[in-house]
């Protein structure tokens, strides 16, 4: 189901709703979690990393256990889920996709498919595939966020844009994190493509449906939490959103973004030429899906040095329906200035028909927005389909 068909009301949270999230997280604490870190979700009593005072980061989870969660999220939840009279005004207004003169700018979609450029030791480079998927190369892994090769999507017309990369012109896919189970961010069809032994890292609950898909190599985590593959840390982190895939499955399984660092010791002593710190580990953040709010601040509080933020730029429209699930243009810029990520790379947009803006306007905006910062121009990095960039 399509994220706007259920989305949150205009009801929208303070900035502080949900910050006690994560009661009932783990039924049963893992050997490696202290007992005041089973509520997982509340950050309490984990180990701290150096580099953040006063943060403190949970040890590594053992890849591929297997664990057990209630039956619900919807605690999570920083704002209620719509009623039947939100709904029938959607659907009075009719404001699904965007009009005629919305829709001309297919065309100017930025397309530019390229090889995927060499990776050296040390660095990170990224490949926007459409929508959510890049192809991440970060610690000498690949990884694909949130794949969809597919060419449509239950409910919605066919890509405006074909994928940027040929799925035949992939590396080996050496892990898969997906940030919910929405059908634009986790594509049966696509993970069918993998070897049944790719790592996936998913949202707590999703595992079951990944293993009964067949693959043996799952990790399902909740916020804050994190695990470790090949020098590469993966931790999920909050976001605003929610997950349904079916009519009767809502918040049955958690949503979230993706932190992932590499580890100083096995990090190049090279500095990029941005500024970037000798010795130090690189950090990507992949927001996954995700209105504004307060998550991002906490989030840079706990991960100083962000080096790189993928954020959702698309389907915000109309904004009193999905105002509380997916961020705006400015609203993206902003949570980059509060993650205090070096640089921002705009996604969830130009891919599918989601929403009624015009499918132009969250380009034109995110970069009218960037420059209203101030910020550097060359950190705004806002790549045509299939384009790749590198620090």
């Amino acid at each position: 189901m399509r994220d706007q068909t259920d989305a949150p009301s205009a009801s929208r949270a303070e900035a502080g709703v949900g910050a006690g999230v994560g009661a009932g997280s783990e039924v049963v604490a893992g050997p490696d979690v202290p007992p005041a870190a089973t509520r997982a979700g509340t950050g309490e009593g984990a180990p701290a990393p150096a580099s953040a005072p006063g943060v403190r980061h949970a040890r590594p989870r053992p890849l591929g256990e297997h664990r057990l969660w209630p039956r619900s999220f919807a605690d999570r939840l920083t704002t209620p889920l719509p009623g039947m009279r939100a709904l029938a005004r959607l659907a009075r207004e009719g404001a699904f996709r965007p009009g005629p003169e919305g829709l001309r700018g297919i065309p100017d979609l930025p397309y530019a498919p390229a090889p995927l450029p060499a990776v050296a030791a040390g660095t990170v480079s990224v490949t926007w595939a459409g929508h959510a998927s890049w192809i991440l190369r970060i610690g000498g892994l690949t990884v694909l966020t949130d794949p969809v090769w597919s060419r449509r999507i239950l409910g919605t017309p066919a890509r405006m844009t074909p994928v940027g990369v040929r799925w035949e012109e992939l590396p080996p896919v050496d892990a898969v994190v997906i940030s919910h189970n929405h059908y634009d961010h986790l594509d049966a069809p696509t993970l069918k493509r993998l070897p049944r032994a790719t790592p996936l890292f998913v949202p707590a609950g999703l595992a079951r449906w990944c293993r009964r898909r067949g693959f043996t190599r799952v990790t399902e985590l909740d916020w804050w939490e994190a695990a470790e593959l090949g020098g590469v840390r993966f931790e999920f982190v909050p976001a605003h959103h929610w997950s349904k895939r079916s009519l009767i499955d809502a918040c049955r399984t958690l949503w979230g973004g993706w932190m992932l660092s590499t580890a100083t010791a096995t990090a190049t002593a090279t500095a990029d030429s941005a500024g970037g710190r000798p010795g130090a580990a690189r950090k990507v953040y992949f927001a996954g899906d995700t209105g504004y709010g307060h998550w991002f601040g906490e989030i840079g509080r706990r991960h100083p040095g962000i080096d790189l933020a993928l954020l959702p730029i698309g389907a915000y429209a109309p904004r009193w329906w999905l105002r509380d699930v997916h961020a705006n243009p400015e609203e993206a810029v902003q949570a980059c200035m509060d993650l205090g990520a070096r640089r921002m790379a705009p996604m969830h947009w130009g891919t599918f028909v989601l929403s009624s803006e015009p499918v132009m306007e969250p380009l034109q905006r995110v970069r009218a927005a960037w420059t209203r910062t101030g910020l550097p121009r060359e950190h705004l990095w806002d790549l045509p389909v299939g384009a790749s960039r590198a620090l």
